[in-house]
């Protein structure tokens, strides 16, 4: 199920359904049932109420174990986010790292578009050990790089995961020496939603205040927001 698809699908539940019948577990559970494959539903049904109280253990080990239909597909971006990222990239860049990795799906597309760039990614969840880049776990509120290391870093369908917000934005503008993209998902807060998401963005405002970055450029594609801040 690709990432236009699961757009309208929300869209339809989200604008379509009144907010008292949509926002309910009854209603909502069959869809979790699909979703989860009938596994762990109360802790994933619960999420957003149990997640501040997660050790750093326990956030990593949900994800490492979550097992949802959405993690069968290559990526979570759709083609016209990837398309502004590729289209944008500054082309006198020479190191690259994506934030929440996954798969290295968009490093693998950046890597036949943009060939001159050293790849890095990171992310929360174990490598599976034949990354076609250098790979890096740990935790984006503390990440593991000097100040402007990478000259472009890019963090898609991840901000919305994220517990400390503030702190993790931080981390990204930190690290960021020419070209931040952010990509996430333009989406209205509801307490059931099929996503593990924390954070939502329904407006651009949303999210170009809670990044503050001066110089940006940021468009609704597709259902997604994407965002870039130059820092040169």
């Amino acid at each position: 199920m690709n990432r236009k698809l699961t757009n309208i699908i929300r869209f339809c539940m989200d604008e379509l359904i009144p907010p008292v019948i949509r926002d309910t577990k009854v209603f909502m559970y069959p869809f979790y049932y699909f979703a989860y494959r009938g596994r762990n539903l109360k802790q994933v049904m619960e999420f957003k109420s149990k997640v501040y109280s997660y050790s750093e253990k326990d956030y990593s080990n949900f994800y490492n174990n979550l097992n949802s239909i959405s993690r069968n597909r290559a990526t979570d971006m759709n083609n016209a986010c990837i398309d502004f990222i590729i289209n944008n990239v500054d082309k006198s860049a020479k190191t690259v790292i994506d934030i929440g990795c996954g798969k290295g799906h968009l490093l693998s597309v950046l890597k036949n578009k943009h060939p001159q760039l050293e790849q890095f990614g990171f992310d929360i969840k174990n490598p599976e050990g034949n990354e076609p880049f250098k790979y890096v776990k740990g935790n984006i509120e503390s990440l593991p790089f000097k100040d402007k290391q990478f000259d472009v870093v890019t963090c898609c369908h991840t901000i919305e995961h994220l517990i400390d917000l503030e702190q993790c934005i931080k981390e990204l503008k930190r690290i960021t020496k020419k070209q931040l993209f952010i990509v996430t998902p333009k989406q209205r807060y509801f307490y059931y939603t099929l996503d593990e998401h924390v954070n939502f963005f329904p407006f651009k405002e949303k999210l170009t205040s809670s990044i503050k970055v001066k110089n940006n450029t940021c468009e609704k594609l597709d259902g997604d927001w994407a965002f870039l801040g130059t820092f040169e």
